[in-house]
């Protein structure tokens, strides 16, 4: 029999630079909804912490619902029967911290309480369990249901998303040029940590992104956040399966 071997954890490319921290998870995405609402950014900004810069696109900041499911989820190089599946739910903005653009959690809903423990600890991230059901339809869409468990959150009511949705075009990549691009090219998250910031990565190919047919039936996400009301339609697009890497977060200097 051979032994295991346990592949190299390497520095993969992010935002155009080789990254500054090892990246030692891999997983893979699937069955995936990009769903951005525009928000009044006057709005939105005493939302995020003043360490970073809320950023905005042709004067809108934008608000983002991603539900998705997450397989082979580990420790880079161990065998995939240690490896967990599970869905997710992230609501989410776009910012900056001293010019490098990134992505702010507001809220992770995961569908294991093992995991949702563990990288709430790890990360300093609002991570929450979540009852979740995802499947699909006798119309070939996706059925994503997420539920938070209570006394998982302050607000009132169980946060909610209940969703189908289904590819509806052809595949493609975002011209860097785009709105679909700047939405979904960012590669860094932050998380504030005292009187510090906390950043992490993530690495993968450019998103197969297709146009999106979507019925929202529940969505309760941006009131249970206290976050504001989107101010037009949200912009939608279904990714399919993407592996990715990513880091483990590290503080930022001053």
């Amino acid at each position: 029999m051979n032994a295991h071997r346990t592949a190299p954890v390497r520095r993969p490319v992010v935002d155009g630079a080789s990254s500054t921290a090892p990246h030692i998870t891999s997983m893979t995405w699937r069955d995936g909804l990009f769903t951005h609402w525009p928000v009044d950014p006057d709005a939105l900004r005493p939302h995020v912490p003043g360490q970073l810069t809320l950023e905005t696109r042709d004067g809108r900041a934008w608000l983002s619902v991603l539900p998705f499911v997450l397989t082979n989820v580990g420790l880079r190089g161990i065998p995939s029967i240690t490896r967990l599946a599970f869905g997710e739910l992230n609501v989410r903005t776009d910012v900056r911290h001293r010019g490098h653009p990134g992505l702010f959690f507001f809220s992770i809903d995961v569908g294991n309480s093992f995991v949702a423990a563990t990288v709430g600890r790890a990360a300093r991230l609002p991570v929450y369990r979540a009852r979740m059901r995802i499947g699909a339809t006798e119309a070939n869409h996706v059925a994503f249901h997420s539920e938070r468990q209570a006394g998982e959150t302050a607000h009132d009511g169980l946060p909610r998303f209940d969703a189908t949705y289904r590819p509806d075009g052809e595949v493609f990549t975002a011209d860097p040029s785009t709105l679909t691009h700047w939405l979904t090219a960012r590669r860094r998250f932050y998380a504030p940590d005292a009187d510090t910031v906390l950043t992490g990565e993530i690495a993968h190919d450019p998103w197969p992104l297709q146009p999106a047919t979507v019925t929202i039936h529940e969505n309760t996400m941006r009131s249970a956040n206290g976050l504001p009301t989107p101010t037009g339609d949200p912009l939608v697009h279904y990714a399919d399966e993407l592996s990715m890497t990513g880091s483990v977060p590290r503080r930022l200097e001053h």
